[in-house]
């Protein structure tokens, strides 16, 4: 394992040395130490390695990341995983704004409480959050999952497209065309999936379904005012 101390590295020179590992294996291991809530730490890796990060983080921890799996042991400021194509990311801590913005792919697991637009416009990834998220999470959400095991703020899912929302807890408000649906047995066994490959423990049982009502797809005179 190599060890960076980022209070003795430039945070230049640890994202340089992470973006050469490009086709290095998963054997290949780092520690990142002293983060001090630096923003952009590990970001745009392309490389299936290894990632820990003793501390808490700044803004866009992770962003762009392809094939790495990076954990956080500590809490995240706005955008961590922000346009994620494929990896995994797990933040043991609370994540602030805009967590998995605009994420195409891969997963990302927050181990406590996410702020406002969690998932915002996210475009295939998989978010997974054990605790609560704020207002207007998963807005203009398009494609992936968001999986709540908490309690949701006003809005959630405004001007949603094809993503797919589960939420165990209390939702204070949906946003526009953001309907309720049927949890079938299909969708509870999708639900167990994420579940198990975010390594957390919730019972599928207890979750609803949300999604899109499919009436802004096309604009329409009768809702302009929804627009």
């Amino acid at each position: 394992m190599t060890v960076i101390d980022l209070s003795k590295t430039s945070l230049r020179d640890l994202n340089q040395r992470l973006h050469d590992l490009n086709g290095a294996d998963r054997n290949n291991e780092w520690r990142i130490t002293n983060p001090s809530g630096e923003h952009a730490i590990a970001v745009g890796l392309n490389a299936p390695t290894n990632v820990q990060i003793d501390g808490p983080v700044g803004y866009y921890c992770g962003g762009m990341n392809k094939e790495a799996m990076i954990t956080i042991n500590g809490h995240c400021g706005w955008g961590v995983g922000e346009n994620i194509m494929s990896g995994f990311i797990r933040v043991k801590g609370n994540a602030s704004e805009s967590a998995g913005a605009s994420g195409r792919g891969g997963m990302i697991v927050i181990e406590g409480d996410a702020s406002s637009r969690c998932g915002i416009s996210m475009k295939g990834v998989d978010i997974v959050v054990t605790g609560s998220v704020g207002h207007m999470s998963a807005f203009l959400a398009q494609k992936g999952h968001l999986v709540v095991g908490g309690d949701v703020g006003p809005d959630l899912g405004a001007s949603i497209y094809e993503a797919v929302i589960y939420v165990q807890g209390k939702v204070n408000g949906l946003g526009t065309d953001c309907i309720e649906k049927d949890m079938t047995p299909e969708h509870r066994k999708n639900l167990a999936r994420l579940l198990q490959e975010a390594g957390v423990d919730m019972n599928p049982a207890g979750f609803r379904r949300y999604g899109s009502a499919r009436k802004l797809y096309h604009f329409n005179v009768d809702h302009a005012d929804a627009y």
